[in-house]
């Protein structure tokens, strides 16, 4: 993924940290922290961010974080000398390398509440993090994508949520969270690791949900980012997200095909009278594509 987004400042992520009454800096320093030592060497901007990101929260943080992230830190041998001593520690003089961070659960949970440039932040890191192979799913059917727009063009969310349940293979109740986030991010990230095409992704975008639909400026940008996000990327993202809820009822092949035959009746008519009125807005996406 191409970083061609400004970078969030000290203050939006503190900001963040803070953000409806729960502290979620200690989360916040360590997940840097784990990102940070994915990659065996930086570049000077990338230290400075870090070093001016960890140093604004070190101080702010409890003391098992402080410890936890001295430890990660030690054995690293890029890790920045002014982190190290404002943690009362120096770098291992072996440069033994760290071990596997286990991030995940804590890095789902702070994507869902971080903002556009942030989460644009974490998947760009996580895009260059080394990472274990995952293994490959079985491709997503033409027919799932069908019920996926359908249930958009509908304006009908629980249809969405619960055919995205099956198709990701998320907990019902992520699966919502996904469907209702009010900036789209998710959205985006769901499509790119179920081979969704662009068109079809702009259309969900643009009936699913009216807090994003009917911004113009927000699809558009929602469709630059799924441009960008490589398929490995959500595919690590969506890996997190399974860990963070129990996995989706299983469905027997008679209730799906029902389902499938009950969208495929109403598909049709919904269409017909809800695509036009959101035309304009596709035209003046492509036309800013151009």
């Amino acid at each position: 993924m191409r970083n061609s987004f400004a970078p969030p400042t000290l203050d939006s992520l503190v900001d963040l940290a803070c953000r409806d009454g729960v502290d979620i800096r200690p989360t916040l320093l360590r997940v840097l922290t784990d990102l940070y030592v994915q990659k065996p060497t930086h570049s000077a901007e990338e230290e400075v961010q870090y070093t001016e990101l960890a140093l604004g929260l070190i101080d702010a943080v409890d003391a098992p974080t402080r410890e936890a992230v001295a430890s990660r830190l030690a054995s690293y041998p890029a890790a920045p000398a002014a982190i190290l001593s404002r943690l009362g520690r120096t770098p291992s003089a072996t440069g033994t390398p760290p071990r596997p961070a286990k991030r995940e659960p804590d890095l789902a949970e702070l994507f869902f509440a971080a903002n556009s440039a942030e989460r644009r932040l974490i998947l760009t890191n996580l895009d260059a993090a080394p990472a274990e192979p995952l293994p490959r799913r079985a491709a997503v059917s033409s027919d799932v994508i069908g019920q996926l727009e359908r249930a958009a063009l509908q304006h009908n969310e629980g249809e969405f949520s619960r055919t995205l349940e099956r198709a990701l293979g998320v907990s019902g109740a992520l699966a919502e969270r996904i469907t209702r986030d009010p900036s789209g991010e998710p959205i985006v990230i769901a499509a790119r690791a179920l081979g969704m095409k662009a068109a079809v992704l702009q259309r969900i975008l643009l009936f699913l949900n009216p807090q994003v639909g009917q911004s113009v400026g927000r699809v558009f940008d929602l469709a630059r980012l799924f441009d960008e996000l490589s398929p490995a990327s959500a595919e690590r993202m969506l890996a997190i997200w399974r860990q963070t809820g129990a996995q989706p009822k299983r469905y027997d092949r008679q209730h799906w095909d029902d389902e499938r035959r009950s969208a495929r009746s109403q598909a049709t008519h919904a269409s017909h009278h809800a695509a036009p009125s959101r035309e304009p807005l596709l035209s003046r996406i492509k036309s800013n594509e151009r």
